[in-house]
Parts: C-alpha cells; structure tokens; sequence
C-alpha cells in the first residue's frame, strides 16, 4: 500500500511540474515573426498579435510598408527586413530576433510570404516557375531552418500559412499550387520531425480573401498573356481570362484578412493546436466535394464553376 501510495504521489508530483512549466511558458513574453506583413494577411496578423500583448517582428522588404505598420501599429511590433529569397537579409534578420529572444526563445514564426504566378503549364516560363518555389517554397524553409533554434528554446510554434490551393488545384495556376503543396508536404513532416521537441507545426489553410495578392496575379498573368506563341494565346487565351476575372470576383467577395489573423492568433495560444486550419466556408466547401466527389466529376464542377468550357467542346463561357 505503501509503495502505491508513493507511486500515485510522484505521479501526481510530475502532473503538477509539467503544469507548472506550462503556465511559465503562458507567462513569458510572446515573441513571434511573421514574413510577409507589408499587407493582406501578414499584416492583419501582426497588428492583431500587437494589439493583443504579442511582441511582433513584422517582415517587409520595402521601407514605405515597414513606416506603415509603425503608425498603423498598438503596442510592441518592430519591423524585420527579410526578403525571403534573399539569404543574407534571411540570416540577418535571423540574427536580430536570437538577440531579442535571447534567454527565453521564440514562441512562433508565420510564414505567410507568398506571391501567385497564374498561367498555362505549356507555357509557364520555367524562370517565373523558380522563382514561384523560391518564394512561396524554398524561401519559408531558408525562414523557418534559420529560426528553428530560437524556436527548439522556447517549444514554439511554426504556422505555414498554405491556403486551400494546397489541398486543391485549380487550372492555370499549377505553379501556385506545387508550391503550397510542397508547403503542405513540408509542414507535414517538419511536424513528425518536430515532435519530440515539443514544437508544433500547424498549416493555415484560407479559401478566399479580399488581399491584393490577386491585382498582383493578374498583372502577372496579363504579362503572360502578351508573352504567349500565338498558337499559345488562341488555345489557352479566353480561358486565362476567364479564370482570371473568377478569381477577381472571389477576391472581392473574399473574407476580411483580418478572420484569418484570428485563426493565427488561435493556433498561437492554443495548447493543443491543430495540425491544419482551414478558414472560410469555400475552402471547407472545396476540401469536402475533392474527398467525396470521383475525381472527373470533381473537375467538372471546378471547370464549370470557374465558366471554363467543357472537355472536347470548343465553345467558350463567358
């Protein structure tokens, strides 16, 4: 009876100083980097996170968005120089928060830079495909690598944020989708990596959202367009157009970047955050009809909600 007793004791003993670490890590000072902050999404999350007693390094490359969030800004957020592609300013600003997290860790990084490269896969330039992965891709785990340590410190937290167009694609942006895919793929196994170190990896997955990621697109595509063959731009031409103008549309009937912020904020303070967040009604819509539709009949409901023609049919919906 004796040794049950002692043993129900240390057991309870142990309960109680991992709960006691758990309020002290609740306790310190909440320090998080985010890339990509200059608008949209980034943004919200760092003036959310701010506002709300997080320590925010915002990330920008243009010295204009790094004075708007200072002005726009409640208390502590610091912009961060980082173009994510670049390895110096990566290993810089790597650099700067190790020394202002020195002692107790980073508590999260979001990794939410990213740009759209829309376009035929026949006719993609394989330039503008690099520097797709380069930024959406590579650059997040060049971010994410150089971060880690201060992260291990603190049993922090990384969000990917990868979108619904990493567990759906739709045509004309192959690009896109391989690299929020590949970011999907990623945070799947940085987190089986992860855990044992007690580092949560969480991937944010939004459908659509009034951001000016797409204006940027579609200015994109437009130059796509005019670099097309003739052959190109006769077969693929309309319906770029069309996707385009859909993807517009959406845009403007897109969520307020500021519901995503929020779900970031969740998946940073929860105790036991989930793997995935997926954000907004369409998104959820999308991931439901891929699971349960066959597969041709999927791509018909995509192309058909897109007002793309149907398989063999010349005849173009506008």
């Amino acid at each position: 009876m004796g040794a049950r007793t002692a043993a129900i004791a240390a057991l309870a003993g142990g309960s109680l100083a991992i709960a006691s670490l758990e309020r002290t890590r609740f306790r310190r000072v909440r320090t998080v980097v985010i890339t990509g902050a200059s608008g949209g999404i980034g943004r919200a999350s760092a003036l959310r996170l701010a506002r709300n007693g997080f320590r925010v390094f915002a990330g920008y490359r243009k010295e204009a968005d790094a004075a708007g969030l200072v002005a726009e800004a409640t208390g502590e957020l610091e912009p961060l120089r980082v173009d994510v592609t670049d390895p110096g300013q990566v290993d810089a600003a790597a650099r700067r928060v190790s020394e202002a997290v020195a002692g107790q860790g980073l508590w999260g990084l979001v990794n939410n830079a990213g740009i759209p490269i829309p376009g035929p896969v026949e006719s993609l330039p394989i330039d503008d495909l690099r520097r797709q992965l380069e930024v959406n891709l590579v650059g997040q785990i060049a971010v994410t690598q150089a971060l880690l340590p201060s992260l291990r410190q603190a049993r922090g937290r990384v969000l990917n944020m990868t979108s619904v167009g990493g567990r759906v694609a739709t045509p004309f942006m192959g690009a896109y989708h391989a690299s929020k895919f590949g970011l999907e793929a990623i945070s799947d196994s940085l987190r089986r990596e992860l855990t044992p170190l007690d580092v949560d990896v969480c991937a944010i997955e939004p459908g659509s959202i009034a951001t000016a990621i797409w204006d940027r697109g579609r200015e994109q595509a437009d130059g796509v367009i005019s670099e097309m063959s003739p052959e190109a731009g006769e077969v693929y031409g309309a319906e770029l157009g069309a996707a385009l103008r859909m993807a517009t549309r959406m845009g403007e009937r897109g969520l307020d970047p500021d519901r995503v912020a929020r779900v970031v904020e969740r998946a940073l303070t929860a105790r036991r955050p989930r793997p995935r967040y997926v954000v907004g009604a369409d998104a959820r819509a999308m991931i439901l009809a891929q699971r349960v539709l066959p597969t041709r009949a999927f791509d018909r409901l995509l192309r058909r909600g897109m007002g793309l023609r149907r398989r063999g049919s010349r005849t173009y919906t506008s």
